[in-house]
């Protein structure tokens, strides 16, 4: 699968639960969390040339869509909704 435009195809990376006073505060609870970590996969042909794939970044956790792509669950972003590259 190919991204095209300005559009990324990513992978989302669970990171460790965050605790706060000994409780361990997963994913789904963490409201706080503004943005995620995910791995490039895939990048549109109108994409800067600083991102590749492979490349970790931050995107915000409200962005784009999700595809099941072979028993796994990939996002599309567009490259406006990255605020880092790790």
């Amino acid at each position: 699968m190919q991204a095209i435009n300005y559009y990324l195809i990513i992978e989302h990376i669970k990171e460790a639960p965050k605790q706060i006073g000994g409780l361990d505060i997963l994913d789904s609870q963490n409201t706080e969390l503004r943005y995620l970590k995910g791995k490039i996969v895939s990048i549109g042909d109108l994409v800067p040339n600083v991102l590749k794939a492979g490349d970790i970044i931050r995107y915000d956790k409200h962005a784009g869509h999700t595809i099941p792509i072979d028993d796994q669950l990939l996002y599309v972003i567009k490259v406006g909704d990255i605020i880092c590259k790790l």
